[in-house]
């Protein structure tokens, strides 16, 4: 198994790193496309500036995971495992930090700014029925405004006949009920002035959201939607300010407050003491009913205008960086993606140090004890070869120390003084 995990590592070796450069590339390309948007300034310089930044992540990402491709595998104390584990944990932080959320930008930023048109449509919709809603609700005074008005009138003309005082005409009281009935009478108007004016404007507001997520779903370069939809949504407020000015529930308050608090009785103007006693109680009896249904009134407006005046926020556009950042919940599977790419081969790194851990294995010596029959096998296997081999080896020593021996022999044996016959040269007889 050694031999073969040993070719595989070696075989793998140009895979890895191609690999690694792919990655690099892919994460500078998002990166540029990311941090373009972020930046200002003449095309030129812009272009230039996240070209130089995405380059230099590429090129930091793939030094970074040589790196520990080369190194991490092999060390095999606790203490340096640990160091190269923090490293490549702070290697990859800096790495999410400085390229992983550009490339969820360019990834889902479009998105992320169609994420955020729709959050803020929403918001604007909600203060649009609530403006509207408390618009509405003074509306719901009006009938309230005119049984009141209707009941001071029908005082007014009884008191004609002598009703209220005992006394026909058309003196003091029936000038008092007859004055207030006008008082409410005029308020009801407004009111149903002011509700024609809420309708229209609640139109106008409808046909302006209609608008905004025409602009939030539409199609076309997402930065020319988002411009149009805050000059909407600008329109739209001032839509809303004025629906909120056209309720009449402050205007029903401070009548209701004006008709209790400045109530001024008449004087009697009877033929007579009785008379004007009877006119005066008259009076102070009306006194009491207007002061219970100002009351009463102020108290319903009190409820329709709630916590206060509808107040919404002005449109604040985002940059697809930011909007990524703000609706990061929204876009996990962009997140994940972007951090893939960047940390995938943290993935390479541990599968090698698992594979060069298991070598080590396979080639650390065996214990007597817990040696295998399999691994006994092959021990006295090789052991074999390894004698036949010295075997070979040692006769074919022997034998040329032999033949060295011979040679040093027949030298000995041979006369110093003894010519040797020269080839070719025969033996001349005397």
């Amino acid at each position: 198994m050694a031999s073969t995990l040993r070719a595989g590592v070696a075989g793998l070796d140009v895979t890895m790193r191609v690999t690694l450069g792919v990655l690099a590339l892919a994460s500078g390309v998002y990166t540029y496309l990311g941090v373009r948007d972020l930046l200002d300034g003449s095309p030129v310089i812009t272009v230039f500036a996240a070209l130089i930044y995405s380059t230099a992540v590429s090129v930091a990402i793939y030094a970074f995971w040589t790196m520990l491709l080369t190194f991490l595998p092999h060390v095999r104390d606790t203490a340096s495992r640990v160091w190269l584990t923090g490293a490549m944990l702070l290697g990859s932080l800096m790495i999410v930090a400085m390229s992983s959320w550009l490339n969820a930008a360019a990834l889902a930023g479009s998105a992320a700014i169609e994420q955020h048109l729709a959050v803020t449509l929403q918001d604007y919709t909600r203060d649009l029925d609530a403006a509207h809603n408390r618009a509405l609700g003074a509306q719901s005074l009006t009938p309230d405004i005119q049984l009141a008005s209707t009941r001071f009138a029908r005082l007014a003309e009884a008191e004609r006949s002598g009703a209220l005082t005992g006394t026909g005409g058309s003196g003091t009281v029936v000038q008092l009920l007859t004055q207030m009935s006008s008082q409410l009478d005029d308020l009801g108007r407004q009111l149903t002035e002011s509700g024609e004016r809420t309708r229209q404007l609640y139109a106008e507001g409808s046909a302006q959201i209609a608008k905004m997520r025409e602009m939030v779903s539409g199609s076309g370069p997402i930065k020319e939607r988002s411009d149009a939809f805050g000059a909407e949504a600008l329109r739209l407020v001032g839509t809303i300010a004025a629906m909120e000015q056209s309720s009449m529930a402050p205007a029903v308050r401070r009548a209701a407050d004006d008709m209790a608090r400045g109530f001024i009785a008449p004087a009697a103007d009877g033929r007579n003491a009785d008379l004007a006693g009877r006119q005066n109680a008259v009076v102070g009896n009306v006194e009491r009913a207007v002061a219970v249904q100002a009351r009463a009134l102020s108290q319903a407006a009190d409820e329709i205008i709630g916590s206060g005046p509808v107040e919404p926020a002005r449109f604040q556009p985002l940059s697809t960086a930011e909007a990524v950042l703000r609706y990061a919940g929204d876009f996990l599977p962009s997140w994940a993606g972007a951090i893939s790419i960047d940390l995938l081969p943290a993935v390479l790194v541990l599968a090698l140090c698992v594979v060069h851990a298991a070598l080590r294995r396979e080639d650390a010596p065996a214990d007597a004890e817990t040696m295998t029959a399999a691994q006994l096998i092959t021990a006295m296997r090789l052991l074999r070869e390894v004698k036949n081999e010295e075997g070979v080896a040692g006769d074919e020593t022997a034998k040329s120390d032999r033949e060295t021996e011979l040679a040093e022999t027949e030298a000995a044996l041979v006369p110093s003084t003894v010519t040797p016959l020269q080839p070719g040269r025969g033996v001349r007889k005397e």
